[in-house]
């Protein structure tokens, strides 16, 4: 017998996305940002107007912050929220004229985003931790 929809493994695979996801957006996107923090703020895109050091603190807020809150699962949708929109931002804003392959990246964690936003942490994640 493979593996089927036994609820186990479904489990199992939102927890791999859910680490897989969340930990390569912190690891490869997020620390990386926060660490250079002070050299990109001047010349961080700004789609919005709202200044380049604003819009590098939303990104870094959603790469490193709520990427780590979809890793552990914990208020796992909503920490999703500012994900999705930064992706959504770079694929179809920042980098919304380039080739596909450019913004390919960002599709892929967009829509990576969007099934964990409805599936759910899963069973194994902080959120499902029962104290009683």
């Amino acid at each position: 017998m493979l593996l089927n929809s036994d609820p186990v493994s479904e489990e199992f695979g939102t927890l791999f996305l859910r680490v897989s996801l969340g930990g390569t957006m912190f690891w490869q996107h997020g620390l990386p940002k926060l660490m250079a923090f002070g050299d990109r703020m001047d010349g961080f895109p700004d789609p919005f107007g709202l200044g380049s050091a604003f819009s590098l603190i939303l990104i870094v807020f959603a790469e490193v912050v709520c990427a780590l809150l979809v890793v552990l699962g914990l208020w796992t949708r909503a920490a999703l929220v500012p994900l999705i929109i930064g992706m959504a931002v770079i694929a179809f804003m920042v980098k919304g004229d380039a080739a596909f392959g450019e913004k390919e990246l960002a599709l892929v964690y967009l829509f990576g985003f969007l099934a964990l936003l409805f599936t759910g942490s899963g069973r194994f994640s902080i959120n499902r931790i029962s104290f009683s």
